[in-house]
């Protein structure tokens, strides 16, 4: 019984050991280290499409692989800038690419929604307090007074 049960063990392992070294690995040459270092910034940079918001580069999405193919590829053979990069992408992605989308007629919602939250929210904060202001003490009649007493005596 105990054979079986780790012979079953090791099996499971290997199983799961299998699976991990299955999982996909970008493999890219640069030719330069800054290079390296502008690929990982720029793929830490960009939203996966998929992923909501995880990053491309640790996604294991297709759309961020290609992604991460797309910013090799314009960094290392096309030579472009960085800014170069977030226009392509954004072009052709939109601003959902970019964790930090401009402000435009499109995203202006976006940006003011937080000052907007906040505003009213202290506009119903004052609101109360005034309200509250304007209620004073609240002064309890004798018969109120003595149905209370009754009821803290009690406990």
């Amino acid at each position: 019984m105990i054979l079986r049960c780790l012979t079953l063990t090791l099996a499971l392992m290997l199983c799961t050991f299998s699976v991990r070294a299955a999982s996909p690995v970008d493999i890219y040459q640069f030719d330069t280290p800054q290079q390296q270092q502008r690929y990982k910034a720029l793929t830490d940079e960009f939203r996966c499409p998929k992923c909501l918001n995880t990053n491309i580069a640790g996604s294991d999405a297709p759309i961020a692989q290609d992604l991460r193919r797309t910013v090799h590829r314009l960094v290392v053979s096309e030579g472009y800038t960085d800014q170069q990069v977030r226009d392509f992408l954004q072009a052709r992605y939109g601003d959902f690419v970019l964790y930090n989308p401009p402000l435009t007629g499109r995203t202006w919602l976006i940006w003011l929604m937080p000052v907007a939250l906040g505003v009213i929210g202290l506009v119903v904060l004052f609101g109360l307090l005034l309200r509250a202001r304007k209620r004073g003490v609240v002064s309890l009649d004798a018969e109120d007074q003595s149905r209370l007493q009754a009821i803290l005596e009690k406990d």
